[in-house]
Order: C-alpha cells, then sequence, then structure tokens
C-alpha cells in the first residue's frame, strides 16, 4: 500500500511581534474548526521565527499537510492584522510508492488587502491538459 503526502514550507510576516502572537489564537481557532470537520484535514505546524525579528510565522507540513488550512488560516491574518501585497506558498505532492500519478505540486500566490487569489497552478492538471493539448499544436 503506497501513502500519499504533501509537503510545504513558508513564512508570513505578520508585522509585529505582538501580531506573531496574536496569530497563535487565530490558528487555534482555526486548528479546533477543522477537527469538528468530518473529516478533519491534514492541517499544518505553526510557530513564530525568532531569527526574523518575532515577526514571522513559519507554516509547515507534519509529514503531510493541507495547503488550503494554510491559506484559509493567511486570509484570517490578513484581514485581522491589515496586511497588504502578495504572499504565495508552493507545494509537493509525493507518495511512498512509485505511482503513475501520484507526484506533482502547486502553487498559490495570494492579495492580502483583498484575499483574492492572484494566481495558482496545478501541476497535475497542467500536465493533463498540456499533454492532450500536444496535437493541437504547430
Amino acid at each position: 500500500m503506497a501513502d500519499y503526502f504533501t509537503h510545504f514550507s513558508c513564512l508570513l510576516d505578520v508585522g509585529t511581534p505582538e501580531n506573531a502572537a496574536r496569530a497563535l489564537d487565530l490558528y487555534n481557532t482555526l486548528s479546533d474548526e477543522n477537527d469538528a470537520e468530518d473529516p478533519p484535514s491534514d492541517g499544518f505546524l505553526l510557530s513564530i521565527q525568532p531569527e526574523h525579528g518575532g515577526t514571522h510565522l513559519w507554516m509547515r507540513d507534519d509529514g503531510t499537510g493541507d495547503p488550503e488550512h494554510v491559506i484559509q488560516f493567511v486570509k484570517r491574518c490578513a484581514a485581522e492584522f491589515g496586511l497588504t501585497g502578495r504572499w504565495g506558498m508552493q507545494y509537493a505532492n509525493t507518495c511512498s510508492k512509485p505511482r503513475l500519478d501520484a507526484f506533482g505540486g502547486g502553487a498559490h500566490v495570494l492579495d492580502l488587502a483583498t484575499g483574492e487569489m492572484v494566481d495558482w497552478i496545478y501541476t497535475d492538471g497542467w500536465l493533463a491538459e498540456t499533454i492532450s493539448d500536444e496535437g493541437d499544436r504547430i
């Protein structure tokens, strides 16, 4: 039997150490909401990174994780702390055994001020679409 994983590691600058501490409460609230879902998502780990002045949150998988869960958390932080600019993350889908469609990944870019997705890519869909369009190209 094969095991499937989603890996990621990204930072979010929330501006002040006070915001970083408050972000832990947002994380706990989101985690509680996630635990109430059936089934709960894989979630992610969160810590404050002191080497970045205590204003950066480090989000990463714990063996496997859910990028959508991270995006929801970042949107909550952006709204709560009035963050602006763009933020992005990338992730990798892997498998413990060779499988034809078990590897890939993607990336997302958010506008923090609006919470809107600026752009995204998912390599599995991109690959299938690009291969199927191959005969249409000159």
